[in-house]
């Protein structure tokens, strides 16, 4: 259970101001009472649901498909003993409710930079996994933010590569879907836990099913995780940013063994953020938290101010 301190919260007034896309009348002051939303729809108040830990300059966590900011679990006492951590849940994905209108990279992207206007974030510095990972390049490429960390984003991909995301983690996704009842089970396994995440992780077998566990029961349950597949599969892919462009430094951790945005596509990552800087995780797979929490951490913490 989360502490009032731990859960970022606004009042009735506040809620209505950090709900959709804002814009932003010409010449106003920087404060919230200056941004209006235009709608052709219900008003219908919603925030991210989010967590902040430690003390420091800030960090935005923006986790992937899977658990929400419970993602970030493996690795979010670490980067909170040195930084105030801020990690949110997407909408439709751990506590936050879905949009009510188009799920896309797009729409996705404009209620984090929302978020971030409303907390008064300014040039914080993001970190993000997969979708979380395109999510922050795209603020990046958008201005919004300050350093920026990737990790195995998506958006890189040709078309075949597309198509063989699509059609291996769909299956995947159905097949934890089935299993649902019976995960806690077969991830305490390492045999049937390996059978699992080798898609996800190059050493399941080392891995703890509570882990795991958050993420895959994440998949099964989240609302947002058929949209937001949909929004990755048929949606555009990422457009980067021209060198001298972006808010502040770019890194892109990939993991050598990824084996679902593999890394063929890193290179397709350079060129469209020449500004960037690439490193490698060895033995590692789709998710650095898992496979190379201590790496991860570094990362992230060394190329972030």
């Amino acid at each position: 259970m989360q502490s009032v301190d731990d859960v970022g919260g606004f009042g009735f007034d506040d809620l209505d101001a950090c709900a959709y896309p804002f814009l932003r009348k010409p010449h106003a002051e920087p404060n919230r009472r200056s941004w209006q939303r235009i709608t052709a729809h219900n008003i219908r108040p919603m925030v991210l649901n989010h967590v902040r830990r430690g003390s420091g300059s800030p960090l935005l966590l923006i986790h992937g498909l899977g658990a929400g900011l419970q993602s970030w679990t493996p690795i979010l006492d670490r980067l909170a003993a040195r930084r105030e951590v801020i990690a949110v849940d997407l909408p439709g994905f751990g506590e936050t409710p879905p949009l009510t209108g188009e799920v896309s990279v797009a729409t996705l992207t404009d209620a984090v930079a929302d978020f971030i206007h409303e907390q008064g974030l300014g040039t914080v510095s993001t970190a993000g996994q997969s979708m979380g990972g395109r999510i922050v390049l795209e603020l990046a490429r958008r201005g919004v933010g300050g350093d920026t960390v990737a990790l195995d984003p998506g958006g890189f991909w040709n078309d075949r590569e597309l198509a063989v995301f699509g059609a291996t983690l769909r299956p995947s996704i159905k097949l934890v879907r089935a299993l649902h009842a019976v995960l806690p089970t077969m991830l305490g396994n390492p045999v049937t836990r390996t059978a699992l995440l080798a898609q996800f992780s190059a050493r399941p077998w080392a891995l703890s099913a509570d882990t795991v566990l958050p993420d895959l029961r994440g998949l099964a349950e989240a609302p947002a995780t058929g949209p937001a597949m949909d929004a990755l599969t048929k949606g555009p892919k990422q457009a980067g940013a021209p060198a001298g462009t972006l808010p502040g430094r770019a890194t892109i951790g990939w993991g050598r063994r990824d084996l679902v945005t593999l890394p063929r596509q890193a290179s397709r990552a350079e060129a469209a953020f020449p500004d960037a800087v690439l490193h490698w995780f060895e033995r590692c797979g789709h998710f650095p938290q898992w496979d190379a929490p201590d790496d991860a951490v570094r990362l992230i913490l060394d190329n972030t101010a």
